[in-house]
């Protein structure tokens, strides 16, 4: 019932009503975080949006498909989550936010991302997994500061050779793609510790074992003829990974790893 409720109030753009959704929420957070999250949002309490101290504002499962341009004022967010929505495009109003560290819109309905994009340039984090992207955007190349790159799950075929320029990307996880060979650009980016394609088409891995920063490679789940090759101590989940390794036959003679030399896998 309450759910139903919050549904049908979210309509309606009074006051009082707004009131409701944001739970008698009348000033600024002690700790500047709004939770908004499974409200039935169909549009954001513009109430929020006086909040201007505001580091993370969280609208994760709602039926939101746009945001108003009051968003603005919030030039001190850091964080925004908008997963788990009705969004076909990137509101505009997000990338005029110039502090954003962290932005989720996973599970929604993205074929592409603005090329405003790149305004974030203090942008770290971008979870884009289970939308419909079939490439990934070029502004995506622009994003200098990214550390974290989570693009599973959506319709790519290839990586974009720009994506080079990201020096500081430590972490790619591009796992339900519809990708056919191993990204050429990741075997030139050497500071790359974590690169997930599980669940892809590929069917012939090159050697990663010149990427020195590399910790974790997931590669299961694609119908390949042979497992990445890896320096000591790098953690493989796949084929013939630490528990059956790759047949000397195929493959040639692969880097020993023993079992208490490798790194726990992340949460």
């Amino acid at each position: 019932m309450g759910n139903s409720l919050r549904a049908i109030v979210a309509f309606v753009p009074s006051k009082d009503c707004q009131k409701y959704l944001l739970e008698d929420l009348d000033e600024m957070p002690v700790d500047r975080m709004v939770d908004l999250s499974s409200r039935q949002l169909r549009r954001l309490p513009l109430h929020v949006c006086s909040f201007r101290e505001l580091v993370k504002l969280y609208l994760s499962d709602n039926n939101l498909s746009h945001l108003p341009a009051e968003l603005e004022q919030l030039q001190n967010l850091q964080l925004l989550a908008l997963d788990f929505n009705n969004f076909k495009a990137l509101p505009p109003v997000v990338c005029t936010l110039r502090q954003l560290c962290i932005l989720y819109v996973g599970n929604n309905r993205l074929r592409s991302l603005p090329l405003e994009l790149r305004r974030l340039c203090n942008l770290r984090t971008l979870w884009v997994e289970c939308n419909r992207l079939q490439q990934l955007p070029e502004a995506v190349c622009e994003l200098r500061l990214l550390r974290t790159l989570h693009a599973g799950s959506n319709a790519l075929r290839a990586l974009p050779g720009r994506l080079r320029a990201l020096r500081e990307l430590r972490t790619v996880c591009l796992s339900g793609n519809l990708l056919c060979e191993f990204p050429p650009v990741l075997l030139r980016m050497p500071a790359l510790e974590v690169i997930d394609v599980d669940r892809n088409a590929i069917r012939s891995f090159p050697s990663l074992a010149h990427l020195p920063g590399l910790k974790l490679v997931i590669y299961d789940h694609n119908p390949c003829r042979n497992a990445p090759r890896v320096a000591r101590g790098v953690r493989r989940v796949g084929r013939w990974a630490e528990e059956s390794p790759e047949p000397r036959k195929r493959s040639g003679a692969l880097a020993h790893i023993a079992p208490e030399e490798l790194p726990p896998l992340p949460p």
